[in-house]
């Protein structure tokens, strides 16, 4: 019923717990978790949970905070992995200009070089973006990403940055900060852009959602972030289910 566009099963945080979080799952109403490679041993790490477990599907690929990391051999490495069953994008790619963890003349070199990967394969992309909304536009551009799908993980820009993106054929994820009580901004790119247009999201163990906040995130909480989806849009909890549920299945190409 509910399509987890966005987790990280793989992270460190879930070592300890893995097969309670994986048995919540699936005694859940989630039907569909896509676990999301920062590096090459997150992206190992999520192709294995693809192979192990039905309701799982991986992106691979190489984080900006982690490009410092990265060289020809890590990206035949991820190139290879790219071409598993199961792995449906490449991801999370991007920049980060609020951190600042690599610099951002690599960061710019690596994201490119993944878009281009992505072409290769055949495979359509997640991006993170922070504080860098000029450069992600210009390179998604100029890299002609939007050929082969583009979906903007935890959407945190404006509406009228929102409009531009899906008139370039874009997708918006929406992660736990909708549900924040200071979310004003996130709730008028929710109302304003057609259901059609949006998926949904944990990005946990990360942004965990109202009434959770504070406590490690997991995937069965986005059921709160299509909640609050379906309050802002005046829907039903399950017609927003079924609407996001299409749109991540279309966008990643799983039948």
């Amino acid at each position: 019923m509910l399509f987890d566009s966005h987790s990280h099963l793989n992270s460190e945080r879930y070592e300890d717990d893995l097969q309670e979080i994986i048995k919540r799952i699936e005694d859940s109403k989630l039907s569909y978790v896509m676990d999301v490679g920062y590096d090459l041993a997150s992206s190992l790490s999520a192709v294995k949970h693809a192979a192990e477990f039905d309701f799982c599907y991986a992106a691979v690929g190489c984080h900006p905070h982690d490009t410092k990391d990265m060289d020809e051999d890590v990206y035949y490495l991820l190139k290879g992995l790219s071409q598993k069953p199961k792995v449906k994008a490449i991801g999370e790619i991007g920049l980060d200009y609020y951190h600042d963890h690599s610099e951002r003349d690599v960061q710019q070199y690596w994201f490119r070089r993944q878009i281009q990967l992505a072409h290769e394969v055949k495979l359509p992309i997640i991006i993170h973006d922070r504080d860098a909304h000029g450069d992600i536009l210009k390179i998604l551009k100029e890299e002609r990403a939007f050929e082969r799908g583009v979906l903007m993980h935890c959407f945190s820009g404006s509406v009228e940055l929102a409009h531009q993106y899906i008139k370039l054929g874009a997708k918006l994820s929406i992660a736990g900060p909708v549900t924040f009580k200071n979310a004003h901004k996130l709730v008028d790119v929710v109302r304003e852009i057609p259901i059609s247009e949006l998926l949904i999201e944990t990005d946990a163990p990360y942004l965990t959602p109202e009434p959770h906040r504070g406590k490690r995130n997991e995937p069965i909480y986005v059921e709160y972030v299509c909640r609050k989806v379906a309050e802002i849009k005046g829907i039903s909890f399950e017609e927003a289910a079924k609407a996001t549920m299409k749109n991540a299945k279309e966008f990643f190409h799983i039948d």
